[in-house]
């Protein structure tokens, strides 16, 4: 198993990225109160929208039919903490990448 985190700023941003062996395309957006990716193969096509920033789950678990082969989780420096600040996103907040 391989653990890496996935370098972020507190900024909407899209940026292209290799996970187990394939590009894809990950958008973060912030909504008022929490962060939201989308998911999307290498051609820029949806695979997955609207999933909001949360810690203590994978957050692709639902989409296990999708056989993505990666997990994505968000761990935050203050245990206590839900979801990352629209101020702390990749500085107290992080967004991690679990492969096989």
């Amino acid at each position: 198993m391989s653990v890496s985190e996935i370098p972020l700023n507190p900024d909407n941003q899209t940026f292209s990225i290799d996970i187990a062996g394939k590009s894809w395309w990950i958008s973060l957006i912030w909504r008022d109160l929490w962060w939201v990716m989308n998911l999307a193969d290498s051609r820029g096509n949806a695979v997955i929208s609207g999933i909001p920033l949360v810690t203590g789950a994978d957050l692709l678990a639902q989409h296990a039919w999708l056989e993505l082969n990666f997990a994505l989780r968000v761990a935050c420096d203050d245990s206590a903490q839900v979801y990352p600040t629209k101020t702390d996103l990749g500085i107290r907040s992080h967004l991690y990448v679990i492969t096989e």
